[in-house]
């Protein structure tokens, strides 16, 4: 089978909205931390917007099939719960396609800087990670209108 990238040539520049969430479970100790802005490498939260914003702008070097989509704008949020941060992102663009991986692509990079920042208080004795993993990564809404 011929790997190929869709062609969107004949599809109508629209406004494409995109939304994905995802969560991080951690501990108690770390997640006060995080409250607290008191952890080691500095503020996981500011660090992962801004590594969030850098993996939407880059998901087609890492996707390789995915379309060079010129973004308007990305937003990241965060809700720390007593077990748990959820990261999500809302990309926007005037697009041919789709901006869903683009979205995706944001919240996983997130999810993944925060662990790095705090896993320094979520190993246990063995240097293991029981308590933490990465989960519920999804697209929560996508729209599209007409410009």
């Amino acid at each position: 089978m011929k790997i190929r990238m869709i062609d969107v040539s004949g599809k109508d520049v629209v406004e494409r909205r995109a939304t994905a969430s995802g969560r991080i479970m951690l501990g108690r100790e770390t997640i006060n931390r995080i409250r607290e802005n008191k952890t080691g490498k500095g503020d996981p939260l500011t660090v992962a917007e801004i590594s969030a914003i850098n993996a939407v702008k880059k998901t087609p070097d890492v996707i390789p099939l995915c379309h060079q989509i010129p973004v308007d704008k990305v937003d990241v949020e965060y809700t720390v719960d007593d077990d748990s941060v959820t990261v999500t992102v809302t990309v926007k663009a005037k697009a041919k396609t789709g901006v869903e991986m683009e979205a995706l692509a944001g919240v996983s990079a997130a999810l993944l800087v925060i662990w790095d920042m705090v896993k320094m208080y979520e190993k246990d004795a063995g240097g293991q990670y029981p308590s933490t993993w990465i989960t519920d990564i999804k697209v929560v809404e996508k729209h599209k209108e007409n410009v």
